[in-house]
């Protein structure tokens, strides 16, 4: 399914900025329960959502999309 694929990325590239969940939720104006449902491929996010993650890993939208199967 693509929200586990999905949040695997968001995971992968969380875990090499070296914070933790609850920093990096509260840096993009998350709620840290919430990032933890999509990284955990939970969660059905919104485009609004997705626009916040990338831009806390200072990426565009694509580059989250990028190798999911």
């Amino acid at each position: 399914m693509i929200q586990i694929e999905f949040g695997k990325r968001v995971k992968e590239l969380r875990m090499t900025t070296g914070l933790s969940q609850e920093k990096f939720a509260l840096k993009i104006g998350m709620d840290r329960t919430y990032f933890a449902s999509v990284e955990s491929g939970k969660r059905n996010i919104s485009l609004k959502n997705i626009e916040k993650i990338a831009n806390g890993f200072n990426i565009s939208i694509a580059q989250l999309f990028v190798d999911l199967k």
